[in-house]
């Protein structure tokens, strides 16, 4: 753990070196708050709840998690670092492991500075303080789950842009498989079986539920899962990559 420790803070620091941290934070924000207050319709509900807040999440990770996560490795094969990296004392396992902690824990910092909307629900009325936790710890699972995606195509090309659009389109089939747009599709052909584990896959189910307070071992498993796969199999790729 020493080793992915010292990655993890080589790592996080690098973020927070450059402007990349503060433009993803602040544009995070401008459109969280944007799209609670005017599509969500935040006080026309009537509601004590951070439920518009939460539900653009997945949206918005489509496109945000996918940036941050493309330069996890494209950058270090574009420069030819990685060579010089991973000649350290360290496996690919403890390297992939510390970028994907110090990505994890940059994007639960900004989702921690949504703070403020909390507190205008606690002012406004009397919240369940224990969905919004949930569905805080839920969100954050997500953009776990969309980082590791992420890590595992930026460790295939050079190109952080290709890097971008892939992981991006790869999470979007994810996000909205278990909506009649994908459904539809597999519903006129396929076993109920093969609609029904296609609709499992889907982000939007799984994050609904936790969303609404309720944690099931299904959904938690789902996002770990999902996680562990593609951190496995970005490791796999960065070995088969490194000699290129």
């Amino acid at each position: 753990m020493r080793s992915v420790l010292t990655i993890f803070r080589r790592e996080l620091g690098a973020y927070f070196a450059t402007p990349v941290a503060f433009v993803f934070i602040v544009i995070f924000l401008m459109l969280a708050g944007s799209l609670t207050f005017f599509l969500g319709n935040f006080f026309d509900r009537g509601q004590a709840d951070l439920q518009p807040f939460f539900s653009f999440h997945p949206w918005l990770y489509l496109f945000l998690i996918p940036a941050i996560a493309m330069r996890l490795w494209a950058e270090e094969r574009k420069s030819g670092t990685i060579e010089l990296f991973l000649t350290l004392p360290i496996t690919t396992g403890q390297a992939v492991l510390g970028k994907f902690l110090a990505a994890w824990v940059f994007c639960g910092v900004a989702l921690a500075l949504t703070f403020p909307l909390w507190l205008t629900v606690l002012f406004l009325g009397k919240p369940d303080n224990g969905v919004i936790l949930v569905s805080y710890i839920g969100s954050w699972l997500m953009a776990g789950a969309f980082l590791a995606i992420g890590g595992a195509v930026s460790a295939c090309t050079r190109n952080q842009v290709v890097a971008f659009i892939v992981s991006a389109s790869i999470c979007f089939l994810l996000t909205v498989s278990g909506t009649p747009l994908v459904l539809g599709f597999f519903t006129a052909w396929a076993p109920t079986a093969i609609v029904t584990t296609v609709a499992s896959f889907s982000f939007i189910t799984h994050f609904t539920a936790l969303m609404r307070g309720v944690i099931e071992a299904k959904d938690v498993y789902f996002f770990l899962s999902l996680t562990a796969a593609f951190l496995f199999a970005n490791a796999a790729l960065v070995d088969l990559k490194k000699a290129d």
